[in-house]
């Protein structure tokens, strides 16, 4: 069986999904979606980087305290400096089912400011269900200010040619990121 080409949701069907449950982005704000995705607001938690604790990564053994949560008040900013590299979060909780996956990019307006959104990490897989963490890093050489509720990424969205077997968050998975609300450090190596 030849499988089917998978579709990029327009914004008629992102809404008729939202509306009709298929999709759930909480909060929901229709003045939201473009003509093949959705705006996303950047939440009010932050993880930095400990340089001062932390001699190097070592992917084999992931130091403890690698990095620590900062909370920005809704009238604060949050300071990325120039070549600094830290993790935010979504505002919008997302939730997709087993026939749908994600992408997280980065808004243009912004990219062309020098500020990336994601790093690597852009995919949504079927079955998602928390904020969305983003990778965020200052290319120029002036500090960027942030702010809780600021437009900050677009999910587009995309069918798959049949539903997934064992979505993300499937118990033998060992999905590490299923669930999270702040901004979520990397379990890389971490045991389900």
């Amino acid at each position: 069986m030849t499988p089917t080409a998978t579709s990029v949701l327009s914004d008629g069907t992102i809404t008729r999904l939202v509306e009709e449950g298929r999709i759930r982005i909480d909060p929901w704000d229709p003045a939201l979606v473009q003509p093949a995705s959705v705006d996303l607001r950047l939440g009010d938690t932050f993880r930095v980087f400990n340089n001062h604790r932390v001699t190097s990564i070592d992917l084999r053994e992931m130091p403890a305290n690698l990095t620590e949560e900062v909370k920005v008040e809704e009238d604060e900013s949050f300071v990325i400096h120039p070549g600094e590299f830290c993790l935010g979060r979504t505002l919008e909780w997302v939730e997709l089912p087993d026939d749908i996956v994600a992408r997280i990019e980065g808004k243009s307006s912004l990219g062309r400011l020098g500020l990336i959104v994601h790093a690597t990490a852009g995919f949504c897989d079927p079955g998602w269900k928390g904020t969305l963490t983003l990778e965020l890093n200052n290319l120029t050489r002036v500090p960027i200010k942030l702010y809780p509720g600021l437009l900050i990424a677009q999910l587009s969205f995309m069918t798959l040619d049949a539903p997934a077997l064992r979505p993300y968050g499937s118990e033998e998975l060992g999905s590490h990121y299923q669930g999270q609300r702040e901004a979520t450090e990397s379990r890389y190596g971490a045991r389900a």
